[in-house]
Parts: C-alpha cells; structure tokens; sequence
C-alpha cells in the first residue's frame, strides 16, 4: 500500500468481497471482523517474522486506527 488512495481501494474491494461472498469469510459479522482485526494486530509480529519480514517501523497505525474509528460513525 503506497497511498491512501490505494488504500480505500483496498478496503473497497474487501467490502464487495465480503458482499458477494460472505460465506466464505469467517468473519464476516462486523463483532467477529474487529475481534479477529485486533487478534492479528496483537500477533502482526509472529506473522512477519514467519513471512519472513520486519514488522514496518514506519507504518501509520495512528491512521488507520483512525479511519477505524471514523468508519463507526461516518456516511
């Protein structure tokens, strides 16, 4: 992801996704959709290192955290 632009692009595709093939999400349900988001930020650093990779150290979690929380009440 190299832009915010590419971002909301991202989280669009996922929306449509999850909107044509919910079934196969297993979290499909917002509740369970955050639950699982906040497990994976909590273990992103096992994934890198299986990945093979560093956990970014210049990443924006402040943004996205933000988007996060503004998606709660945004229309």
């Amino acid at each position: 992801m190299d832009s915010r632009e590419a971002l909301a692009s991202f989280v669009r595709s996922l929306h449509r996704d999850c909107a044509d093939s919910a079934g196969s999400w297993d979290n499909a349900d917002l509740g369970d959709f955050l639950e699982a988001l906040a497990a994976w930020i909590d273990e992103a650093a096992g994934w890198y290192r299986n990945a093979g990779e560093e956990v970014p150290v210049t990443a924006n979690w402040a943004f996205f955290a933000r988007a996060l929380r503004a998606a709660t009440v945004y229309e």
